[in-house]
């Protein structure tokens, strides 16, 4: 099994380790450059701000991302630290639940396109939703070479990312989106939380779901009000809804 996870925009703001080595996905790395590379110059020009899609506030953003290619790093699992990571708790895994991290979690982003949690990758800012010149669409650049890396993974895929992030990789009908609702209404803050409780229950869980089926029989098992639909059309994920009382 896969677990899909999106960044987050909350990340820890240094790392102590040495600058950028070896990441997973090694066929990836030229790519990495390339877009590492169109970000530092980015990052430089007077209209910053706007290309980046970022606030006067993050302006300090810019330094840091100018400064990637020397910057301390550290691992993944330690670097973001929003609601969707502060609820999976990956520091506190152990033992089995830990090794099934390290190998099944993959974490998508604007800049390295995925890495694993151990990756060590310093603090950056970079969304996927941007278009970064003379990149372009980031969901574009990455779809053919994530699709290249990624489609000989087997095993059922359960995607907990967004949509900006999702269009980076469509892994088809052995993947399953999960969506959160509460009242008939999807909730974005609680989405991001309840994504993060079911990726740690997911890897601590005695096994390992291997189907859609059975993916929506351990979440119920484990006390979750789920909701499966099958794909809407050949090539395309499953759904399931997560019901919250």
């Amino acid at each position: 099994m896969l677990t899909l996870l999106p960044p987050s925009e909350g990340k820890a703001t240094e790392g102590s380790g040495p600058p950028l080595g070896e990441l997973s996905f090694p066929a990836l790395d030229r790519a990495r450059r390339r877009v590492l590379n169109a970000l530092v110059r980015a990052s430089r020009r007077r209209d910053a701000l706007d290309v980046l899609g970022l606030t006067p506030g993050l302006a300090g953003e810019l330094d840091r991302n100018t400064a990637l290619k020397t910057a301390p790093t550290l691992p993944a699992a330690e670097l973001y630290t929003g609601v969707l990571y502060d609820n999976l708790g990956l520091g506190t895994l152990e033992g089995e639940a830990r090794r099934r991290a390290e190998e099944s979690v993959l974490i998508f982003s604007g800049l390295w396109g995925v890495v694993r949690i151990d990756d060590r990758i310093p603090p950056y800012r970079l969304s996927m939703g941007v278009s970064l010149p003379p990149l372009g669409g980031l969901p574009a650049f990455w779809r053919p070479l994530l699709a290249k890396a990624l489609d000989p993974l087997p095993g059922l895929v359960v995607d907990m990312r967004s949509a900006t992030y999702a269009g980076a990789w469509q892994p088809g009908e052995r993947s399953v989106a999960v969506r959160v609702f509460r009242d008939g209404k999807v909730v974005s803050h609680m989405a991001k939380a309840t994504r993060g409780e079911i990726a740690r229950d997911l890897l601590r869980h005695d096994t390992v779901p291997s189907s859609p089926e059975e993916l929506a029989k351990t979440l119920t098992d484990l006390g979750r009000t789920v909701e499966l639909t099958p794909p809407p059309r050949p090539g395309r994920p499953w759904t399931l809804d997560v019901h919250l009382s």
